[in-house]
């Protein structure tokens, strides 16, 4: 075996369960994951080659060919392309002479997109070697590739490129509360793991991730669950693009949410805990390991936690890998077992057969932080904000067309309209609320409130001005959910494929009505057949812009009715590139 991966190894505990970690550091050390390693790491760990061979397969961020020592990848978030990405990634190719996705003869640098990068408040934004660079312009582009050309290593780049600033443009609750480390603890300890569950349930805390599951029914199912093993999951896979309020909370909040785990622990019983942290944020992680290091020395972590007897909980870190479908629960279980990301079938569900098939709780980044806050100050202390069935606040990442992208903090119920106005926002034509997978909004809609008997959020707030094509828009998130289906289920994997390919028709023109008819189709289809939310959830911008923002496809369709779906001029542009020819006869002559 490579001496390499055997310290690899040893750093993992040749434990099979972390062979995504054990990938992360391979891609680390060599920039891909060679098949002699391959087999090397089957062999030590007692795993089918095959297996390994398809975890490394599935995550974006794994090469199983080589890339370049430098490896470029541009967010293709729809922020980011509205900031001018496009522009500023076509610079770096021709300083390259390379195009999208090729290695450059020298095997110095590769260039290519990845679906976002968690910073669309500071946009346009890339990664190399998986270190982020947000704010890009020509000038920093330029300075890029001066020093990719000329070899010199990231740790002697300057450090203000990898700056990532945190804009907080509005507090409430939350982030205005102070809060001492070990507070929410003590008076979880006070009450009692039963009493501290009660006032969670009581507090009708509900998940803030998306689905808005009651957190105390949760803990509650996974406490009465059989068995005494037991676990709590972070879920801080962000992967939605417009999402970055969970990348606040735990670059200046970590404390708050480890608590949260720690509250959730002692409720239901668990001794082992886990952070699961997308790809995107590596820079997260030495603050995170220095917060558990300081809780583990200060008794907030580790065996008999502030003197309890038989208080033993102790949290691990992991870093995901690029796959947003580990953003769903099960996914992310499944990933933090080592394999791939593939939703499981449910039932069961997680709080009885979770990580390892042990009861588990997985909970989002803020709920965590809000039930931290719900054990120190009480029930009555989230329940006396927000609506009756919406209590407390959401954080909101507010990006796009505003004058003030950032975070901002409210408590439920807050319409639309306020936050536009908060934000700077002018001209309106359409906000995405929830990401590519929530609801679309048109400019008639803004007294719509934020709260789940309403406009339910995620979190992610993008706002599309009067002079954006919400055509584009809708192309945009088609490729995104294209790229990140993870392949299992047929309703899934073919039809966000037929969705990108259809819009990109409408996009450039050539689409006909019968490409909007099918596209409705394939969007109701999925919602209805796929494995899992998804697939369920791809259609949902497209469906509501059929409702909504009709005009904007019939300006885009061509007059005809049917048109041939294979373009015969436009299969032939590959060659007329590499001939160098563009005359008329080395295209198919346009129908009279």
């Amino acid at each position: 075996m490579p001496r390499d991966l055997s310290g690899i190894l040893a750093r993992h505990r040749n434990d099979p369960t972390r062979l995504v970690q054990i990938l992360r550091d391979v891609m680390e050390a060599d920039g891909w994951i060679s098949p002699p390693a391959i087999t090397a790491l089957a062999d030590a760990l007692g795993l089918p080659r095959a297996r390994v061979e398809g975890v490394a397969g599935f995550y974006a961020f794994f090469a199983t060919e080589p890339r370049g020592r430098y490896r470029v990848l541009f967010s293709d978030n729809i922020t980011d392309e509205m900031a001018g990405s496009a522009e500023l990634r076509q610079r770096l190719l021709d300083a390259f002479h390379v195009r999208l996705g090729e290695v450059s003869r020298d095997g110095l640098v590769s260039i290519d997109v990845t679906s976002c990068t968690g910073l669309c408040d500071q946009g346009p934004a890339l990664l190399v070697n998986g270190r982020a660079i947000a704010r890009l312009t020509h000038a920093r582009i330029g300075a890029i590739a001066a020093m990719i050309r000329g070899g010199a290593p990231l740790s002697e780049w300057p450090d203000n490129l990898f700056e990532v600033h945190e804009h907080v443009e509005r507090e409430d609750v939350v982030l205005a509360t102070p809060f001492a480390p070990g507070e929410a603890l003590d008076a979880a300890i006070a009450r009692g793991p039963e009493a501290t569950l009660g006032e969670v349930e009581r507090s009708l805390l509900r998940g803030r991730g998306g689905a808005g599951f009651p957190t105390g029914q949760k803990w509650r199912l996974c406490r009465a669950a059989p068995g005494r093993e037991r676990y709590v999951v972070c879920n801080a896979d962000e992967g939605e693009p417009g999402t970055f309020k969970d990348r606040l909370l735990l670059a200046r909040h970590a404390d708050l949410v480890l608590e949260g785990m720690t509250v959730a622990a002692f409720a239901v019983g668990a001794p082992k805990g886990f952070v699961y942290l997308r790809a995107e944020y590596p820079f997260l992680v030495p603050g995170l390991e220095a917060a558990l290091a300081r809780r583990r020395h200060e008794g907030l972590l580790g065996v008999r936690i502030r003197g309890v007897e038989g208080f033993d909980f102790d949290i691990e870190l992991h870093v995901g890998a690029g796959a947003y479908v580990c953003g769903e629960e099960s996914a992310l279980l499944e990933s933090l077992e080592g394999e791939r990301g593939i939703p499981r079938n449910r039932p069961p569900y997680p709080v009885t057969h979770g990580y390892l098939q042990k009861p588990t709780v997985v909970n989002n980044v803020e709920t965590l932080a809000k039930a931290a806050l719900v054990a120190r100050h009480g029930a009555d202390w989230l329940r006396a904000r927000g609506t009756a069935r919406s209590t407390g606040t959401k954080l909101l990442s507010v990006s796009g067309d505003v004058a003030r992208p950032g975070i901002y903090e409210y408590p439920f119920g807050v319409a639309v309209k306020q936050v536009l106005e908060d934000a700077g926002a002018r001209r309106v034509q359409a906000v995405q609320v929830g990401g590519p997978s929530g609801t679309l909004l048109a400019h008639n809609e803004l007294e719509r409130r934020i709260a789940f008997e309403d406009v339910p959020c995620a979190g992610a707030f993008m706002v599309f001005d009067e002079s954006r094509d919400m055509i584009d828009v809708l192309h945009n998130f088609a490729r995104f959910f294209a790229h990140e289906s993870c392949g299992f289920c047929t309703p899934c994997r073919v039809g966000t494929t037929l969705e990108r390919q259809m819009l990109a028709r409408v996009a450039c023109g050539k689409g006909t009505r019968k490409d909007v008819k099918d596209l409705g189709h394939v969007a109701r289809l999925m919602k209805a057949a796929s494995h899992c939310g998804l697939g369920m959830t791809a259609g949902n911008a497209l469906l509501d812009a059929f409702a909504k923002f009709k005009p904007s496809f019939d300006r885009r369709l061509a007059s005809l009715d049917v048109l041939p779906v294979f373009d015969l001029d436009e299969s032939l542009a590959e060659a007329r590139e590499v001939t160098g020819r563009d005359d008329v006869d080395a295209h198919f002559p346009e129908e009279p």
